[in-house]
């Protein structure tokens, strides 16, 4: 895996979220979020991802996932269960996955973060293809932008402490960065 120059993952499927603008620098690309979704909560495979960051959920929806219908979210990329992944804002563009947030005494992670959904739950372990796909997804990155590093990888609880919780306990922080330490 490997990151064009147009800021997009060479062979992976591009699809573009309108739930994004332009980073106050472009260049300024210093952080990896790394969250868990999956909709309705620890159901996978269901495509709502997609639509919720497409703005294209269905009419019928669950209502526990109500509340989502007009929610302007995304990531640059989503990661499912069986490691495919699927990129839905370029990198060099500001992403609306973290919300208020801040690292390192910078407020607006967004501005200045590449966001990485993960299908899943706080609690639940991510699979084998999931963690595959992040380190190669993360090698790619950390080769294309200079200022990313190993130090520079959090999970949305480290950003938004009060409001998130995930990846959340069932992500294997040291499984995850021990193999970027052999980068």
């Amino acid at each position: 895996m490997r990151v064009k120059r147009n800021h997009c993952l060479y062979r992976v499927p591009l699809r573009p979220s309108p739930n994004c603008d332009d980073r106050p620098d472009r260049e300024d690309i210093a952080l990896i979020v790394i969250h868990a979704i999956s909709l309705p909560a620890g159901q996978f495979e269901s495509a709502l991802v997609d639509a919720l960051f497409t703005n294209t959920l269905p009419e019928q929806l669950d209502p526990a996932l109500e509340d989502l219908r007009g929610a302007k979210v995304s990531s640059h990329v989503f990661i499912e269960r069986s490691g495919k992944v699927t990129q839905y804002v370029r990198f060099d563009r500001r992403a609306w996955h973290a919300g208020e947030s801040s690292w390192r005494g910078r407020l607006g992670c967004n501005d200045f973060a590449i966001g990485i959904e993960l299908e899943g739950t706080d609690q639940l372990p991510y699979t084998d293809a999931q963690y595959d796909s992040l380190h190669e997804l993360t090698c790619a990155l950390f080769a294309r932008y200079p200022r990313l590093s190993a130090d520079a990888v959090v999970g949305h609880q480290e950003v938004a402490p009060r409001r998130k919780t995930d990846p959340g306990p069932g992500f294997d922080w040291q499984r995850y960065l021990g193999a970027l330490a052999t980068i």
